[in-house]
C-alpha cells in the first residue's frame, strides 16, 4: 500500500496529539507516519500504526535539521510531508522553511506571524481589529514590578504569554495556567514565573465564571491560499485538572454556530493565515459573548474530535498540499462524542445534566471514540498500558477536582 502512495507523513511529538494525526493517516490512507518524539512512552512507543523512533534532541536545532533532511534523502523519490505536533516543533519546522530538501512539504505559516499569533498580547490585539472578543486583559512586564493597579476585580486567571519560552524555565509550582483570588496572589505567581528566568511579558485576566461546559474549542483548515476550507466547533465539557495539564480537553461534542464561526473565520483569512487553526474560547453569560483565550497555529491535541466527526485531518494535509485539489468549505455538523477519559469519569464530573443525557445518548448510538483505542494497534500489553492510564483519571479528577 505504501509504495503507490508518492508521500511520506513525518510528525514530530509523541503524544496525544501526534497519535491522533497518525491514526488520521492510517484510517484514510493504510500508511504508517514516521514519527520522531523525544522519548520511548505512551501513546506513541511501541505503536503498531506509526514508525516511531525516540531521540531526546529531536526539538534541538541542529538534530532537527538532520533528522528531516537525512529523511528526506533516504526517501527522495516521494514527497516528504512534515508536520508538527506540539508549539515548540511548530515553530523550529517554520523557522527552518528554508533550509530543507526539495522534496520536503512544511504547510505552515512563516515565522513572524507564527510568533505575532503565539504571544497573546499581539494576537488579542488582531482579535480586536476584527471584533473577535476576548476576555479583559492586562498585559504585565516584568520592569513594572509592582508598580500597577487592575482594571478590574478578582478572581483572576494569569498565564505567560508567549508559552515555549515559558516551559524553558521550569519552577516546582509551575503551572499552564493560573487562577487566584487576590492582588497578593497574582504578585506571588509573577514572582515565580519571573524568579524562574522567564522575561517575556504575562496576562492577566479577568475570570470568566463557568465550569468547563462553558469552554469551546474551534479547529479550522485554511488552505495555502488563506481560504478557511474546514472548521469544527467542539462544546468542551470536561477538561484535565492537573497542574501540567489543566485546560487540556477531556470529552467534546462537537455543534455549530454559524455566527460565532463566521467571525473566526474573518479573523483568519484577513490574516491570510494558512494551515491548522485552534482556538480556546470560553461563553461569557454575563454578557454573552464567546471570549478567545488563544490561538495555536497547529491542530490542537484533542485534534481526533474532529476526525472522529467526519472530517479527517489528515486528508486536508494531504488534498491541499500534495495533490491541490480545491477544498470547498466544511462546517462540520455531524454530532459526535470525542473522550480520554472512562465514561464513569465523564458523568460524574460533568456538571450540566442536559450534556451527561446528551453523552449517554451518543454512546448508546455509537456515535463516541477515544482516539487512544483503535482496533489495529490493540497488542495486549498496549491495552493493559491504556487501561491502567484509564484508571489513573478517576484518582486524578478525585485529588485535583473537588
Amino acid at each position: 500500500m505504501t509504495d503507490k502512495i508518492d508521500f511520506i507523513p513525518l510528525l514530530f511529538a509523541g503524544d496525544i496529539n501526534v497519535y491522533s494525526v497518525a491514526r488520521a493517516f492510517h484510517e484514510e490512507y493504510g500508511i504508517k507516519p514516521f514519527v520522531y518524539g523525544k522519548y520511548p512512552t505512551m501513546p506513541c512507543y511501541g505503536s503498531q500504526i506509526m514508525n516511531y523512533t525516540p531521540n531526546p534532541k529531536a526539538d534541538e536545532q541542529e538534530t532537527f535539521i538532520k533528522l528531516v533532511n537525512d529523511f528526506a534523502l533516504e526517501h527522495s523519490d516521494k514527497k516528504i510531508l512534515l508536520i508538527g505536533c506540539g508549539d515548540a516543533y511548530v515553530e523550529r519546522i517554520s523557522a527552518n522553511k528554508g533550509s530543507y530538501s526539495e522534496n520536503v512539504i512544511a504547510p505552515y505559516i512563516d515565522l513572524s506571524q507564527m510568533s505575532d499569533l503565539i504571544n497573546k498580547e499581539k494576537f488579542y490585539a488582531m482579535c480586536e481589529k476584527v471584533g473577535v472578543d476576548y476576555p479583559d486583559t492586562f498585559v504585565h512586564r516584568k520592569e513594572m514590578g509592582y508598580d500597577f493597579t487592575l482594571p478590574f476585580g478578582g478572581p483572576f486567571i494569569i498565564k505567560p504569554s508567549s508559552g515555549i519560552e515559558y516551559w524553558k524555565h521550569p519552577f516546582p509550582t509551575q503551572k499552564k495556567v493560573y487562577c487566584v483570588d487576590t492582588f497578593e496572589e497574582v504578585l506571588s505567581v509573577l514572582d515565580d514565573i519571573y524568579g524562574a528566568g522567564y522575561d517575556d511579558s504575562n496576562i492577566i485576566q479577568n475570570f470568566i465564571p463557568g465550569d468547563d461546559s462553558f469552554m469551546r474549542v474551534l479547529t479550522n483548515y485554511s488552505d495555502h491560499n488563506g481560504n478557511v476550507k474546514m472548521m469544527c466547533l467542539g462544546h468542551v465539557l470536561l477538561e484535565e485538572h492537573t497542574p501540567h495539564g489543566i485546560g487540556n480537553h477531556a470529552v467534546i461534542i462537537t455543534e455549530v454556530d454559524e455566527e460565532l464561526e463566521r467571525k473566526y473565520k474573518k479573523l483568519l483569512e484577513e490574516m491570510h493565515y494558512i494551515g491548522f487553526s485552534n482556538f480556546d474560547i470560553k461563553y461569557d453569560q454575563r454578557d454573552g459573548k464567546f471570549k478567545a483565550f488563544e490561538i495555536n497555529t497547529r491542530q490542537g491535541r484533542s485534534n481526533y474530535y474532529v476526525t472522529g466527526a467526519g472530517a479527517n485531518v489528515a486528508k486536508y494535509f494531504v488534498e491541499d498540499w500534495i495533490y491541490g485539489k480545491e477544498l470547498s468549505l466544511n462546517i462540520v455538523d455531524n454530532e459526535n462524542l470525542w473522550m480520554v477519559v472512562p465514561k464513569g469519569v465523564a458523568f460524574k464530573y460533568v456538571k450540566n445534566p442536559e450534556m451527561v443525557k446528551k453523552m449517554k445518548e451518543l454512546i448508546a448510538r455509537g456515535k463516541v471514540v477515544n482516539p487512544l483505542f483503535y482496533r489495529p494497534d490493540s497488542a495486549f500489553g498496549r491495552r493493559l498500558r491504556l487501561l491502567k492510564g484509564q484508571l489513573g483519571h478517576y484518582y486524578k479528577y478525585k485529588k485535583y477536582l473537588k
